[in-house]
């Protein structure tokens, strides 16, 4: 399984990879929303884990793009973002994130995210 990790703060990726790396899964990486929408376009993954606040374009917007693309719409996606109030989890929800993971997270919360998005 590929996922892509989306996160403009150099630590949170290295984290996030190295938890789904050392997991079995095979990952790429973006630093914001455009690049991810450049990557996801030359290599389809299966999954896609993304930051909901980056500069150029966040994840909200990011998931808006995707869901609007008949080639990309039925991608899951998990938000893995410091924003913990309900009305970020509605918008999510809103966008189709089918889970939704607050900073930090452990490994184990991550890897239980991605398989209950894959199943």
């Amino acid at each position: 399984m590929q996922i892509l990790v989306v996160d403009d703060l150099k630590s949170e990726l290295d984290l996030i990879t190295e938890y789904l790396s050392t997991s079995g899964y095979s990952v790429i990486s973006a630093n914001n929303g455009k690049e991810a929408l450049e990557k996801i376009l030359e290599n389809k993954p299966d999954a896609i884990v993304t930051d909901w606040m980056m500069p150029e374009m966040g994840g909200l917007d990011l998931c808006r793009q995707l869901k609007k693309n008949p080639n990309t719409a039925d991608i899951p996606i998990i938000a893995c973002t410091a924003k913990d109030k309900d009305v970020d989890r509605l918008w999510a929800k809103k966008q189709g994130v089918k889970a939704y993971l607050v900073k930090p997270c452990t490994k184990e919360e991550l890897i239980n995210a991605v398989q209950s998005i894959s199943k």
